[in-house]
This record gives structure tokens, C-alpha cells and sequence, in this order.
């Protein structure tokens, strides 16, 4: 059995994916840094806890209004306070999952399968 192989341009279309792909790399590489450098504020319960994030998912300060310390019901303050966190780590990753589509997205590379 014979494989027939493409004439004019197999080996240049092959370097052309292969930069294309090394270009991505490097963009991705930097997106993720810059990424990792963001600070994001999040609120939960109407602004009364706020929680500042940043890219790397670590927790960087936690503010609590005053009227939202109530020693009598410290299981809503705590709720409050994983509620914001969540919605803190969820915001970074949507941020980062969409800007990292946005380098991805646009790499025009064929099926390989």
C-alpha cells in the first residue's frame, strides 16, 4: 500500500501550525500572568461582607460591615461569608476561562481526528 503525500506545501503548512502554536503558547503564558496579577472585590448579603481575590484564587483581605456582627446569629455571618468567597472564586475563573477562549478561539488549527 502506498501513502500519498501532499506536493507543495505539506512541510510549510506543518511550520505554519507549529509557530501558530508556539504563538499561542506565549500568549497564553502571558495571559495567564497577567491573569494571576488581577485583584477582584466581590460582595455578598447587599455589600455587608466583602471579599477581595485575587487571580490565583487566594483570598487577600475579608471586610465585615458592623450591623452584620451579631454575636446571636454567627451562622449567617459565616454564610455570608463562604457565599462571598464562592462567588469570588467562581468570578476568577470565569474571567480567566473567557479571556484564555479569546487566545484559544482564535487558533485555526484542522481537525487532527
Amino acid at each position: 500500500m502506498k501513502v500519498r503525500i501532499p506536493q507543495g506545501g505539506g512541510a510549510s503548512n506543518m511550520q505554519s501550525m507549529l509557530k501558530q502554536a508556539q504563538k499561542m503558547q506565549e500568549d497564553m503564558a502571558q495571559k495567564q500572568e497577567e491573569l494571576e496579577a488581577r485583584e477582584y472585590d466581590i460582595s455578598a448579603g447587599g455589600g455587608v461582607v466583602n471579599v477581595k481575590i485575587n487571580g490565583k484564587k487566594e483570598i487577600l483581605a475579608v471586610k465585615l460591615s458592623p450591623e452584620v456582627v451579631d454575636p446571636d446569629d454567627i451562622e449567617t455571618l459565616e454564610d455570608l461569608i463562604v457565599a462571598a468567597i464562592n462567588e469570588a472564586i467562581k468570578k476568577v475563573e470565569a474571567v480567566s476561562a473567557e479571556e484564555m477562549q479569546q487566545i484559544t478561539g482564535a487558533l485555526n488549527l484542522p481537525e487532527m481526528f
